[in-house]
């Protein structure tokens, strides 16, 4: 996982307040450093302090202050680019790390992830959630992220914080879902801090498609800053908008919401309010039904069903896939107007649909904004299903390599 770091170093003549201020902001560029190094480079000391402009003294300080408070570790010797005797070598400690947690409308889910970005240990539970109180959510939620940090707790494992992502608006200062239509939340206080108490850094809350596409995001990053709009399918179509590398949230932080486009001003109501948006005909559940395909089968199960129908040439699960590419394609190109975007990326049962669905959601992108996507700019999602547990573990890493101070020694 490549982490952002500090532009600057700040010293004690250089810039005025306090000593504290300058130590911790040191303490965050130094650990910044550490985080950035290949997995196979491991930085000594001196190299820390070459590579930041701290002087030796100041960087073997505040790394003791590091392995105080077990954010890195030594490993062995690093002779290379050392004059004389070869130095120990730094890592990030593997036996730190954080949880990311999902509650979707038919699943939770719980994953571990070290300080590096490490998936060790994930479960999925199937759970209906439309329509449910938050508060058996949250309790059904509380007992799998236990046993999820028992058993990252049996490998030796210290869990430092976590992230939730939900499938809707949220105000992450707050800890409130300001409006999640599909698991029929609006203006839900949760309460964190049941999921991982007495951990340093608390839970921290995020949209769920946001939080995917800062895990794409965190993939891409080898391959340049270039932006992409991530497109989450899965009751409901989120959306994820990354600029110059950046999760771009908008004023209110609810931009990229692109399912809720409309796209069908005649179509049906929409679980938002509005009507003919394009969840309405691109979501699972209408996805679904236009095929034919329902009863008391899992979503899992549909899906498994809809994907047999398409396989096996029938008419009906065909119209419907196309009928929801075409659909997507249009609101793709109405938000790549408005955004300036040339790429995206698929997520969800989008991903699943596309040897379907590529077809008419390019030959719509075609119609509606030619020359704008390219078909070769349309791709599939590099993390899969757990790409949101994973963005919103990795949002709290990068909060924690920026404020280490947060966890004591």
């Amino acid at each position: 996982m490549v982490m952002p770091v500090p532009a600057a170093v700040l010293t004690e003549s250089a810039v005025p307040g306090s000593m504290n201020d300058v130590r911790r902001s040191n303490l965050a560029l130094v650990l910044g450093r550490i985080a950035q190094a290949s997995a196979d480079t491991h930085l000594t000391r001196a190299q820390v302090a070459s590579a930041t402009g701290l002087t030796k003294a100041s960087v073997s300080s505040l790394v003791l202050e590091l392995l105080g408070a077990g954010l890195v570790c030594e490993i062995g010797l690093n002779p290379q680019g050392e004059r004389g005797r070869p130095g120990v070598g730094l890592q990030l400690n593997p036996d730190r790390a954080v949880m990311g947690m999902e509650i979707n409308v038919d699943y939770i889910a719980a994953g571990v992830i070290d300080l590096s970005g490490t998936l060790l240990v994930q479960e999925i539970q199937e759970r209906d959630n439309r329509d449910s109180d938050s508060g058996p959510v949250m309790d059904a939620l509380a007992l799998l992220a236990a046993t999820v940090a028992s058993a990252a707790g049996k490998r030796g494992v210290r869990i430092l914080g976590g992230g939730l992502a939900v499938p809707g608006l949220v105000d992450a200062a707050t800890s409130r879902v300001l409006l999640a239509p599909n698991l029929g939340w609006t203006g839900v206080d949760l309460d964190l801090t049941r999921l991982l108490p007495g951990t340093a850094l608390g839970v921290a809350l995020f949209n769920e498609a946001n939080a995917a596409a800062l895990a794409e995001l965190q993939h891409r990053q080898a391959n340049g800053g270039s932006g992409f709009l991530f497109v989450s399918g899965e009751v409901g179509v989120g959306g994820g908008l990354v600029i110059g590398a950046e999760l771009f949230t908008g004023p209110e932080g609810h931009a990229g919401e692109v399912g809720h486009v409309v796209v069908a001003p005649e179509g049906s109501l929409c679980s938002c309010g509005g009507t003919g948006c394009l969840e309405t005909v691109a979501g699972q559940d209408a996805i679904f039904t236009a095929a034919g395909i329902s009863g008391s089968r899992t979503r899992s199960e549909n899906m498994s069903a809809l994907v047999d129908s398409l396989t096996a040439g029938e008419p009906g699960a065909l119209l419907a896939v196309d009928r929801a590419g075409k659909y997507l394609g249009m609101a793709l190109a109405s938000t790549a107007r408005v955004t300036d975007i040339g790429s995206v990326v698929l997520g969800g049962h989008f991903a699943v649909l596309d040897p379907w669905l590529r077809a008419p959601l390019v030959a719509s992108l075609e119609k509606y904004a030619p020359g704008r996507i390219a078909a070769e700019q349309v791709s599939l999602t590099a993390v899969g299903q757990a790409g949101a547990l994973l963005g919103a573990a990795g949002s709290v890493v990068r909060s924690l390599v920026e404020a280490p101070y947060l966890v004591q020694p």
